[in-house]
């Protein structure tokens, strides 16, 4: 996701998507999306809370094989990164240390330079996107998932509430969603919007229905744009992914994360021009549904792989907006 939002397209984004008392009437204590009717004005888990132990029970019996297929991409120098985003790994010196002791032992470190969290296969935390509202007190706040505010944010040194650290580990039912299978092409084409007749449409070529989802499932969306890794600036160029109905149908879903394999998951560029990326203010900062962006889901369209157990673990890295990590399925 992009590292910034402007103030005026953020505003609008809350006027036109995100409806609710009008922005005088807003206070901390209360507004469109805070407190969370279920987990409280204090919760800062977001949609993992989800996943009970009775959950992970039911979902590790779908494994049979025992097979595990990878989702994320390996980090390395060259893979695509949006804008300006740094990754570097260096060996500092050679070795690193040594040798020492009698049995003259070398050893070797890295040194790893990166927006850690927002970078190749990325998960997006909870403190990652907000919007910018107008209070009842006239201030203007950027107010976040559960109503935090940026000032209960702001660290030089990490965030101070809603870091990733919060998220609890995620293991659960997975569902691929193949619009690519289901359209007949490779790759969706550049800035195609999916669309909710498509979810139910490759659901059902899948031999699935969306009565078949149930809270906490994590839902993943194929669009073909994996195979574009190696090429930044095809991969990085309008890629396709959901726009706001698709949003609010898995909303309605009560999932726990969103994945898909593009580097947004939305549409972009948003069909309405003056909207910057107001899906993932929808997901993240309305529902705390976490996204995982910068996924390959080739092998499970390939193997018929629908329904399986996933197994993803953020970092624990206190105050960060989000965490790479290795996301499996596991049949």
């Amino acid at each position: 996701m992009m590292r910034s939002l402007t103030l005026t397209a953020t505003v609008v984004t809350i006027a036109l998507m995100l409806p609710g008392p009008p922005a005088a009437g807003q206070t901390r204590e209360k507004g469109p999306w805070w407190p969370h009717p279920i987990w409280g004005p204090d919760d800062q888990a977001g949609a993992s809370n989800w996943i009970t132990p009775a959950r992970i029970l039911e979902s590790v019996k779908l494994v049979t094989t025992g097979r595990v297929y990878e989702l994320g991409h390996m980090y390395e120098r060259g893979m695509p990164v949006y804008g300006d985003r740094t990754y570097s790994i260096v060996i500092p010196g050679w070795p690193s240390y040594g040798p020492v002791g009698k049995n003259a032992l070398v050893g070797n470190d890295e040194f790893v330079c990166a927006e850690i969290g927002q970078v190749g296969t990325q998960f997006d935390g909870p403190g990652h996107v907000g919007a910018r509202m107008t209070l009842a007190d006239g201030s203007q706040q950027d107010v976040y998932y559960n109503g935090f505010t940026g000032d209960e944010l702001r660290g030089i040194y990490g965030l101070q509430q809603l870091g990733v650290e919060n998220v609890k580990p995620i293991l659960t039912r997975g569902i691929l969603i193949d619009v690519a299978g289901y359209k007949g092409v490779p790759r969706l084409p550049n800035s195609y919007e999916v669309t909710v007749a498509d979810v139910r449409g490759a659901l059902k070529k899948q031999g699935m229905a969306e009565g078949d989802l149930r809270e906490g499932d994590a839902l993943f969306f194929r669009y073909g744009w994996s195979t574009l890794w190696h090429d930044e600036e095809k991969y990085n160029d309008r890629p396709a992914g959901i726009g706001m109905d698709v949003a609010r149908w898995i909303a309605g879903r009560k999932a726990t994360l969103f994945g898909s394999d593009s580097w947004t998951g939305e549409v972009l560029p948003n069909p309405d021009p003056e909207l910057i990326f107001p899906i993932h203010q929808e997901l993240l900062t309305r529902n705390g549904i976490f996204i995982l962006e910068g996924m390959v889901l080739e092998e499970l369209a390939r193997d018929s792989a629908h329904e399986f157990l996933f197994v993803f673990t953020p970092l624990r890295i206190k105050g960060a907006t989000g965490s790479p990590g290795r996301p499996l399925a596991i049949r």
